[in-house]
Formats: C-alpha cells, structure tokens, sequence
C-alpha cells in the first residue's frame, strides 16, 4: 500500500548527501496534517516528511491499523502498518538515509515498531503520547544489547491511552533502549511547548552521539 506523505521544502536530496529525515507519524483519526507543523517548530534543519496512515477512516482521518481492543493491538494489522512504512522508506529515501521516527498516540507505536524491526536505519526513536505492542519483534534481542536512543513524553492527564499500554510500556523501554521519559503535569492527551523542547533536545543529543561513533568507526 502506498502511504501519502507531506515533506519539507529542502527534503530532495541525493545518496552522496542523504542526511538523517525526520519522520511524522499521526495517530488514530488524524492526518498527515496533523504533525507537519512539528518540523519547522523543532527548528532542527532537518529534512522531514509527515506520512498518512493507510486506513481510511473517513471525514479526512486515517489511522495505521484498526482498534479492536485499546491498548492491545493486532500484531498482524501493527506488522503490516509497518511494511507499509518500510516501502515508503525504500522508496523515498535514497542511500540508507536515517531516520528519526516521532510518532504521537498510534504514531507512537509506529515509530516504536520501526526501531523494533530495522534499527540500523533509526538513528533516534521519539513516542509521544504512545505505547509498545506486546508481541516480540525481529530485533528485540539486539536492542536489549545495544540500547539505542529512547525518547517517551507523555501527559499525566492523559486518558486515552489504556493503563494496560502504558505498564507494558513502562516495563519494556528500559529493558531495551537508553530511555528519556518525561511526565508532563496538567497535560492530557497532547503535545505541549515543554515537550517540543524535550524533543529537540533529545534529538540533538541523538545527533551528537552519532556523528561521534562515527568519527570512532562504531555504529550509531
């Protein structure tokens, strides 16, 4: 299937000069609208491309799978949401350019699920508002290794996503990743001025830490 997307007006580039691509993931009900004003707002000087899920919702929302049980979703729909993205990925983004995953709510699972399956292509993983899926995942055994870079925001308001998501969330993240978690007071479930720049922090540090395993010869 193939996945619409939003971009940002420098994000044409060539394999010789392919740096890392900031990618937005919506979640349920949402669009590929819905997060695109988070590139120029994390002042990054990123190329970036906002993605639209691949199920129709209709009234202009998609979603990357459908909810049956909240909290708990099917591993096949999660599996084939996340080929999709992989496809666009192949397709769009030339020379094994990295990217940086940030997904809200659904999108937070996304984002999760590529770090999850092809983690030498992400070079930071940022969940807002989101959660894991519990079934285990090609790269889990890896990441318990190598811990890569975690970022998790959520609001201490937030109602929308089951408790269920977040123990096992709260369980899994620090098994297999150098987690920053950050709990935002009075926030529901959203994104705030606080947590943006928590993101564009943290990315920054992601970026920093890999250009220095690079000029070390280790991989990021």
């Amino acid at each position: 299937m193939a996945l619409a997307d939003l971009r940002s007006d420098h994000f044409p580039f060539t394999a010789a000069d392919a740096p890392p691509v900031l990618l937005l993931l919506h979640g349920y009900g949402s669009s590929e609208h819905d997060l695109a004003g988070l590139g120029p707002a994390l002042d990054l000087d990123l190329p970036w491309a906002s993605l639209r899920a691949p199920v129709e919702l209709g009234n202009g929302g998609a979603a990357w799978l459908r909810i049956v049980t909240p909290g708990n979703p099917d591993p096949e729909s999660v599996s084939d949401a996340t080929d999709a993205i992989w496809a666009w990925i192949d397709s769009e983004l030339p020379g094994g350019a990295p990217v940086i995953p940030i997904g809200f709510s659904q999108g937070g699972l996304m984002a999760s699920q590529l770090l999850r399956t092809r983690p030498e292509r992400v070079l930071g993983t940022v969940i807002l508002g989101g959660f894991v899926q519990g079934a285990e995942q090609p790269s889990d055994e890896l990441l318990t290794a190598d811990r890569p870079l975690v970022f998790w925001g959520r609001g201490a308001n937030d109602g929308v996503i089951a408790e269920a998501a977040i123990q096992r969330t709260t369980a899994w993240l620090p098994e297999h990743s150098t987690l920053t978690e950050r709990i935002y007071p009075g926030l529901g479930h959203g994104i705030n001025r606080d947590e943006l720049a928590d993101v564009a922090a943290f990315v920054r540090a992601a970026l920093d830490r890999s250009e220095a395993l690079a000029a070390t010869g280790e991989r990021a």
